[in-house]
């Protein structure tokens, strides 16, 4: 509760004048990090307790494994027909209420007696889990226009953490405590969360006076209307084909020879991740005195030359090689979070009335680029190899370098 109460006594203040050229209060700094991160984890706690939840509900491994994708099928379904609507009514309610249908959501696949109940809580908490989406255009709001990268950046930390920490936690407490404890935690840490939103936030005016049907329709009009909107969606959705071809493989292949390691190691090298993280605040204040053009070419950038260094993998003994792909995901995932918080940063100066349909878009063409690099590197290393799909990882990080360097009159208009 102290965490609440230092929310809410140094945002109440700076969150009423947002947009007026005041600097956020770091509490609500914190708030608004912990609203993304909190959220999100509940995405992958599923995927290291898969093994648990099928002994414990004796479901079969093929039923099983659709809890992570019910999960993110909600949370891709949930950016494009739900983030919209931050532009139609006041984004703290809508905070405020998905938050709220997410714990409840966490705490019945917690209690569920059986899998068709947590196939079904699972659906609902990708859906629900968007909230983490709602609170990027807020913090982009709330932001005076000189430090709007470096507040985005600052939640996406928060975001990334959420992501990275998730599994790591769910695994020690299903381990310690059972995967019911786990869910049941999540459900608990979401609702703090949305008392301290309900404490800390302002309400938002709305942006827009568009009925559901025009605001999903508005999408297309938008993608037709700001090239910068486009080269932003396309260079980010090739980044991710890279980015989730290397994570959708890497296991498999440290699980073959001459590696034969385990689940857990393949986990640990997620942990990679963490720079990626840290690098975003960083990449916010970069953006904020540069210019977001030049971060999204020095991010993609940095992916190329991240990929290309396994190329050397063959000629390396089997514990050097580890050390390479270690650090060559520090690099990449460093890369590829500069781009996003670049790119956000340069969608969210688009237009101010849209920024929650601006925001929706992105992702979209992200999570485009995310299933397209998951199916095609699963194809790629089974019919060539692991160094195939270096080949693919590389080659659409140089694509992204390519839009990015591109005339803005050829790509953009």
């Amino acid at each position: 509760m102290s965490f609440i109460r230092a929310v809410h006594g140094s945002a109440g203040a700076a969150a009423t004048r947002h947009g007026d050229g005041a600097s956020l209060s770091g509490g609500l700094r914190l708030l608004l990090a912990a609203s993304a991160g909190v959220p999100v984890a509940a995405l992958y706690y599923s995927q290291p307790m898969l093994g648990v939840i099928g002994a414990s509900t004796g479901a079969a491994d093929a039923v099983v494994g659709f809890l992570p994708t019910l999960t993110q099928l909600g949370y891709a379904l949930g950016i494009l027909l739900l983030t919209p609507l931050g532009d139609r009514f006041d984004r703290r309610r809508i905070i405020l209420v998905k938050a709220a249908l997410l714990s409840v959501a966490l705490l019945l696949g917690g209690l569920a007696p059986d899998m068709s109940l947590l196939l079904v809580m699972s659906f609902a908490v990708g859906l629900t889990a968007t909230v983490a989406q709602d609170i990027v255009p807020a913090a982009a709001t709330l932001a005076p226009a000189r430090e709007r990268g470096k507040v985005v950046g600052t939640v996406m930390t928060g975001l990334l953490l959420g992501i990275l920490l998730s599994r790591v936690v769910a695994g020690v407490v299903a381990e310690q405590f059972g995967w019911r404890a786990m869910f049941i935690i999540a459900a608990a840490s979401v609702a703090l969360i949305g008392v301290a939103a309900w404490r800390g936030l302002p309400r938002f005016q709305p942006t827009s006076t568009l009925s559901y049907g025009a605001l999903l329709a508005s999408l297309a009009r938008l993608w037709r209307q700001h090239g910068a909107l486009r080269r932003a969606a396309l260079a980010q959705g090739l980044l991710s084909v890279g980015f989730s071809a290397f994570w959708s493989t890497l296991a498999v292949m440290l699980h073959g020879a001459p590696f034969h390691l385990g689940s857990a190691a393949a986990g640990a090298f997620g942990l990679a991740g963490a720079a990626g993280a840290l690098g975003a605040p960083v990449a916010g204040r970069v953006a904020d005195r540069f210019g977001p053009e030049v971060v999204t070419r020095l991010g993609a950038g940095l992916t190329a030359v991240s990929f290309a260094t396994m190329f050397a993998a063959p000629w390396l003994e089997p514990n050097a090689r580890l050390w390479l792909i270690g650090g060559s995901a520090i690099g990449f995932d460093l890369g590829v979070q500069m781009s996003l918080v670049a790119h956000q940063t340069i969608v969210f100066g688009i237009d101010a009335a849209a920024r929650s349909r601006l925001n929706a878009v992105l992702f979209v063409g992200m999570f485009i680029g995310m299933s397209a690099g998951a199916a095609s590197g699963s194809l790629v290393l089974a019919r060539w190899g692991w160094m195939a799909v270096t080949v693919l990882a590389t080659a659409s990080a140089l694509a992204a370098l390519l839009v990015r360097l591109a005339p803005r009159a050829r790509v953009a208009h």
